[in-house]
Order: C-alpha cells, then structure tokens, then sequence
C-alpha cells in the first residue's frame, strides 16, 4: 500500500510595511528585517500621505512609522490608520527618549514605542514582540517615566507666557510634537539665526536650563494643552 507524506507547511511570513524619511537607516533596518525568519518588508513610505494609501492597499500586519516623517507626524498617521482599519500593529521609533511621548502614541492607538538608536536587531525583537500580541516601550524610555529634568518630578505648569509671540508658540508647539529643527524653521519660515533667537527666547521666559528640558516641557505643553 503506498504511503502519501504530508510535507509540513511553511510559516506564514508577517509582513512589516516602513514608513521612514531617512533612506539610508531604512535600507539598513530592511535588510535586517528581511533576513528574519518570518519577517519580509511589503512596502515603504517617506511621508504620511504617501503611507496611508499605501498601507491600506499592501495590508501589512504591523506598521513601523518614524514619529518625524514629513507633514504630518507619525502620530497623525496612527490616528489616521486606527479610524480606517484597527488590525494594524503600530510600533513608533523616535529619537526622544521621553516617556510623555511614549504614553501619547499609546494613547493614539499605538502598540510600541522604541528608541530609533537602538540595534536594528531589537527592533526587530520589538516588532517580534507586538506581533505576539505584547505592548513593547523601550527600556530607556521606562527609566525615565515618571521623572523630569535630573530626577525631579514633572512640574504640572506647562502652560508658556501669555505674552509669548506667535512664532515662540509655533516653535514650541512643533517641538512638542516631536519635530526636527530643520523641519520647523521650513514650516515656519524662519532662517536659522530668527529660529536661534526664538528657541533661547523660550528657554529664558519658561527658566527653563537647556534645550532638552525644553523639549520636555513642550511635550507635555502639547499633550495636555494643544492636543
């Protein structure tokens, strides 16, 4: 009598679509995630609106979206894919290592957050780890929730001067929501000495010491003022 084998079948790869400005770090992080077992790479994107159309036709199971992609950030796009389609997993990489940022793109329906200077291979572990269904932040990030410049606690008064101009509230605002400083002087329309000038002016009227103490206050200015 013959005897049919069965051949096992084979894993199902889970698809990851890329949405990241830098062309560079995104070839390098493809290259490691396509030599993962089960991982392939469907589709990349520069920009939120090139990603959305985009992701919606490849239906990738989980989206790894820079926070700083041009235009709109990569918290409009997660809000954007959450109103359309809730199956995509969401892992945001950033380069800020604040836990209010962190807890926002949770909010916003995200599934993870990691430090974007992180090996590419935990990023991948990361992504790995959402798949199987688990919240992943990075650990930096968790050292540091809970805490404000050198350990102190957050100081619950975000809001800025009532006399600060237009453009300190616009520079502020941008950088409360994770904008580069190149990418704010474009939109604003500011030369790099008018946007030197600003950014000191903001530091001084807030007291606050440095720019990264800046940088924490605008976000939490943004999450709790702005929206």
């Amino acid at each position: 009598m013959k005897t049919t084998l069965k051949s096992k079948s084979q894993p199902t790869n889970r698809r990851i679509f890329v949405v990241q400005d830098h062309p560079n770090p995104s070839r390098g992080l493809m290259q490691i995630l396509n030599g993962k077992r089960n991982l392939v790479v469907c589709g990349t994107a520069r920009t939120v609106d090139q990603a959305l159309p985009a992701i919606i036709q490849t239906g990738p199971e989980l989206v790894l979206v820079d926070i700083r992609v041009p235009g709109k950030s990569g918290l409009d796009l997660i809000k954007m894919l959450r109103s359309v389609d809730r199956s995509f997993k969401l892992l945001v990489t950033s380069m800020s290592d604040e836990a209010v940022f962190a807890a926002r793109v949770l909010r916003a329906g995200g599934d993870g957050y990691i430090i974007n200077r992180e090996d590419p291979d935990e990023i991948a572990r990361a992504i790995c780890d959402i798949l199987e269904g688990h919240i992943y932040i990075s650990e930096e990030v968790m050292e540091n929730a809970g805490t404000g410049e050198r350990g102190r606690p957050c100081e619950e008064n975000t809001r800025p001067p009532d006399h600060a101009a237009d453009s300190d509230l616009g520079i502020l605002e941008s950088r409360g929501r994770g904008k580069s400083k190149p990418g704010i002087s474009f939109k604003l329309r500011l030369t790099e000495k008018p946007f030197a000038t600003s950014h000191s002016q903001i530091k001084r009227n807030l007291k606050l010491k440095n720019a990264r103490a800046l940088f924490r206050h605008a976000a939490r200015w943004v999450e709790s003022e702005v929206g």
